[in-house]
C-alpha cells in the first residue's frame, strides 16, 4: 500500500503545487513523500528489533511525556495554509510538523494493554482501575479533544474495545461509557459559555459538520464531499487512468483526507475495491498475529495498535462516499503526511516485534527438539558400541567357562 501510494500522491499533489508556488510541478511533493516512506520503513526496522515486552515499561514512562506534548500542542497551535493547525507542533531546528495525537494514541493503547495483562489474575476493585486505568485515559482524551474530536472518539472506542477483549467487567465498561458521554456534554456546555476561547474554537466546526451532514445546507465541507462524489462517479469501473484525475484540481485535501476519491477516479471501482480488500487482508493478518502471540500483553498490543489503523481507513473511505461527516482522518500508509506515515509504521513495527517473538519461540523449540534428537542418537551409538566386544579381548584373555558343577554357581564368575 505504501508503494502504491506514490502514484495517487504524485497525481493529487498538483493542486498543492499550484497553490504553493504556481508552477504545478509536483516532483518536490513526490520526493517529500518518498522521504516520509523511507523514514517509515526505517522506523519499522528499528522498532521490530526491540523485544515487545520492553514496551510495557516504555508506555508507563512515555505517557506523562505525551501529556506534556499534547498540552504544548494546545498552547502553541498555529495556523498553516489557512487551516487550524493546533493538532501539530513544529520540531525545532528541523522545521517538520508533527501530530502529537497519533503518538499519544499508540502510547495509550500499549498502556491499557499493559494494565489489562497485569490484572488478568487479580480481581482489582473498580476504584483501583479507575485510578490506574481510566484517569490516565481521560486525561489523554481531554488533551486531544479541543483540537480533534474525531481522533478522540476513535481512541475512546478503541480503548473500550480493548478492555472488552481483555475481559474487563461489562458493568464497569457501561459506567465508563456513561461517564464519557457526561464529560463530553460538560465540555460542550463550557464551550457554549465561552465561545470566544481558542480552546473551544473547533466546537462550532463540529456542530456545522454534523448539521450539514444531516441536512442539505451547502458549506465548505459540503463542497468537498460533492467534489469527492463527482470524482468517484467519474471513475466508473476502470477509472480515467493514472494521473488523469480532474477533481484533484478542486479538492482542497486531495492528497490526504480525500485521496480515496482520487484513487477511485483514476483507477475506477476496481482500484477502490482493491484498496478495501488490502485493508481487510491487513486486518486478517492482525487477527492471526494476535491469536499467535505468546502472551496476553502481546495479544492486546496487536489488537490495540493494529485495529485502529483499519478503523481509521474505513472512516476515511466512508467520509469520501458521504457515509460519515467530514472528520479529517487520513488513509493510513497511502495519504501524504509525515507524522501519519511514521506513526503507522511505528505501530506496524511493534506488531512485527510481537510476531517475531512468536517465531523465535517456535525456532527455539525446534532447535531444542533437534538437540534432543542428536543427543539421543549419540547415546544410542554409545550403547551399540558397548554391546560389541572387540575380538582382541577374547584373544588376550584366558579361556574360561561359566559352566561349573561345583556347589556354588557363582564360582565361575568369582574366579573370573
Amino acid at each position: 500500500m505504501a508503494l502504491f501510494s506514490f502514484m495517487p500522491v504524485f497525481s493529487a499533489s498538483s493542486n498543492l503545487a499550484y497553490i504553493g508556488h504556481g508552477t504545478g510541478n509536483t516532483l518536490g511533493y513526490l520526493l517529500k513523500h518518498l522521504a516520509h516512506i523511507c523514514i517509515g520503513f526505517l522506523i519499522i526496522y528499528w522498532v521490530h528489533k526491540v523485544p515487545y515486552h520492553y514496551f510495557r515499561a516504555i508506555s508507563k514512562i512515555a505517557l506523562p511525556i505525551v501529556w506534556f506534548l499534547l498540552l504544548y500542542t494546545l498552547l502553541k497551535g498555529t495556523v498553516i495554509a489557512g487551516a487550524n493547525a493546533s493538532r501539530w507542533i513544529q520540531v525545532p531546528f528541523i522545521g517538520i510538523t508533527f501530530q502529537t495525537s497519533t503518538l499519544a494514541s499508540i502510547v495509550l493503547f500499549i498502556y491499557v494493554a499493559r494494565y489489562l495483562s497485569k490484572t488478568k489474575e487479580e480481581n482489582e476493585p473498580f476504584q483501583t482501575s479507575l485510578i490506574q486505568l481510566w484517569i490516565p485515559v481521560f486525561i489523554t482524551l481531554m488533551l486531544i479533544l479541543p483540537a480533534n474530536f474525531s481522533t478522540t472518539a476513535l481512541i475512546f472506542a478503541m480503548v473500550l474495545m480493548l478492555t472488552f477483549i481483555g475481559k474487563y467487567p461489562l458493568k464497569y465498561i457501561g459506567f465508563i461509557i456513561g461517564s464519557g458521554i457526561a464529560m463530553l456534554a460538560f465540555f460542550l456546555l463550557v464551550a457554549k459559555a465561552f465561545p470566544d476561547s481558542r480552546f473551544f474554537s473547533r466546537v462550532s466546526t463540529w456542530e456545522s459538520r454534523i448539521t450539514n451532514f444531516t441536512t442539505d445546507k451547502p458549506d465548505e465541507d459540503d463542497y468537498q464531499i460533492e467534489k469527492a462524489k463527482i470524482a468517484i462517479a467519474s471513475g466508473k469501473l476502470g477509472g480515467l487512468g493514472p494521473g488523469k484525475s480532474v477533481q484533484k484540481n478542486f479538492l482542497p485535501q486531495s492528497s490526504s483526507d480525500f485521496i480515496y476519491a482520487i484513487i477511485v477516479e483514476e483507477y475506477g471501482l476496481v482500484g477502490g475495491v482493491s484498496i478495501v480488500i488490502l485493508y481487510l487482508l491487513l486486518l486478517f493478518r492482525f487477527v492471526i498475529a494476535s491469536h499467535k502471540a505468546p502472551t496476553l500483553f502481546g495479544k492486546l498490543v496487536v489488537v490495540g495498535v493494529g485495529f485502529p489503523m483499519i478503523f481509521q481507513a474505513m472512516i476515511n473511505m466512508a467520509v469520501a462516499v458521504e457515509l460519515l461527516p467530514v472528520t479529517g482522518q487520513t488513509l493510513p500508509l497511502i495519504s501524504s503526511g509525515g507524522s501519519s506515515i511514521w506513526m503507522t509504521c511505528l505501530g506496524l513495527g511493534i506488531i512485527i516485534s510481537v510476531t517475531k517473538k512468536e517465531e523465535e519461540i517456535a525456532e527455539e523449540k525446534l532447535e531444542k527438539e533437534k538437540r534432543k534428537e542428536a543427543l539421543q542418537r549419540l547415546i544410542d551409538k554409545e550403547l551399540a558400541e558397548d554391546d560389541v566386544i572387540p575380538q582382541e579381548v577374547y584373544d588376550e584373555e584366558p579361556a574360561y567357562s561359566i559352566e561349573d558343577n561345583s556347589r556354588n554357581p557363582m564360582n565361575a564368575v568369582l574366579s573370573k
